[in-house]
Order: structure tokens, then sequence, then C-alpha cells
């Protein structure tokens, strides 16, 4: 069969691509956020004195980037309710499932970024802001988040697109995101190039809108730095 420029268009403004694309996007940004505050205190726990909580720490992110993101999905929507009866309830949805999968596989490779981000702070810094009376809290907040968060943005920035890409895996837990919709339409029409062209040409609109936004925000973050360098020069030869 030739490709059809009409099946083309109607699959790229199908209601059910459309909705697809709103699940993809909610399933990424949940994911992302709650695998961002486990993956800092998992660097946090890298970075601490306890020998015990870097053990866990490096057991977590070991674990978690060994094991395929598909097979981490597989276990928490099949092997979990088999495990443990709460999971069999109603509560326990397919999306619920892909967010759980997905944000303990993204809290594993955050870890690792952040905890970079911690590295290229020099301790030279933190014991002075300790010697000036700051506490463990506003140490982090004052010193050490600014700066990890300029470390931090152009991988994590990447590692979001990443993570948008993966969510077409969410397909093998029957969550209905764009990949799952994508092969509804084409088991149902057996029109292969149009439907997953249709699909291809929305995920790199996505990718693209937030790539345009990872650039805005690492010039904005830049910017302010400078800025807040210089005024530091000039305070310091007292103009």
């Amino acid at each position: 069969m030739d490709f059809q420029g009409p099946v083309f268009l109607e699959a790229l403004t199908s209601k059910s691509l459309i909705q697809g694309v709103q699940v993809t996007i909610a399933l990424t940004v949940v994911a992302f956020a709650v695998g961002l505050v486990i993956g800092l205190l998992v660097a946090v726990m890298r970075d601490s004195r306890l020998r015990v909580l870097r053990i866990l720490s490096w057991t977590y992110v070991w674990i978690f980037r060994g094991i395929p993101t598909l097979i981490q999905l597989f276990i928490v929507w099949y092997a979990l309710p088999q495990v443990f009866p709460v999971f069999r309830e109603q509560w326990f949805t397919p999306f619920l499932a892909a967010t759980i999968a997905l944000s303990f596989n993204e809290a594993a490779y955050a870890a690792e970024i952040m905890r970079g981000g911690l590295l290229a702070v020099d301790d030279g810094q933190k014991v002075a802001a300790r010697a000036l009376g700051m506490t463990p809290f506003k140490v982090f907040s004052k010193v050490v988040a600014p700066q990890l968060t300029r470390v931090a943005i152009p991988p994590m920035a990447n590692d979001f697109i990443t993570l948008l890409k993966i969510t077409s895996l969410a397909s093998v837990v029957s969550v209905r995101e764009l990949m799952t919709n994508t092969q509804t339409a084409v088991a149902s029409s057996f029109r292969f190039a149009e439907w997953y062209l249709a699909a291809a040409v929305y995920y790199l609109v996505l990718v693209s809108i937030f790539m345009v936004g990872q650039a805005w925000l690492e010039r904005r973050f830049v910017w302010t730095s400078r800025v807040r360098g210089q005024r530091s020069i000039m305070r310091a030869i007292g103009r």
C-alpha cells in the first residue's frame, strides 16, 4: 500500500493521539518531579559520612540503572500485585504503576547527575558558611543549591527529554499514552506508515519544545549568575 496523505492528516489530528500526548506529558512531568526528589535524597546519601547510607544509595543506583526500564515496568505492574495483595485494588491503575516504575528509574539517573553537581561545589565554601553560623539547611539552600542547579540544568534537561521518550514503554502496561493509542489505531486500520509517522511528529514537536525551554533556562541562569558575580565584584572594590 502506498503512503496516503489524507490518512496521515487524519492521524495527526485524531482525538486519540491528542489525548495520548496529554497523558504522555502528564506521565513525564509527574515521574520526573518524583524522581527528582528521590534522586536528590539519594545523592545526599551518597555524600553522607555514614557508611550505611552510602552503601544503600549506591545499591539503589546500581539496581535501577542495571535493570532495564521495561522489566521494571513489568515488575511493578505484574509482580507487585502477586506479592502484595494491596496492589490488587482498583486504585492501582496502569498510570500509577507506570509513574512508580519510571519515577524510581529516573531517580537513579538524577542522583548521579546531582552527585556530580555536589562534587563540583568546593568543600571550603561549606566550611566557610558553617563558620559564619549558618545552619545545615541554609548552607545547602544558600550555598550548595544555586551552584548545584547551574551544573545540573543541562544534563537534567537532557534526562527529561529522554524520560519523555521512555514513556512510550508504558504501553506495555496499558497506559493510554501516545504510543498505546497509536498502536490501537494501527491495529484497526493497518496503516502503519501514516499513524507511526504521526506519532513520530508528535514526539519530535514535544522534544523540540522542551529543547527550546532548556536553552532558555540555561541562558537565563547563566545571565543571572554573571550579574550576581558582577555585583559581588563591584561591592568588593567599593563601587
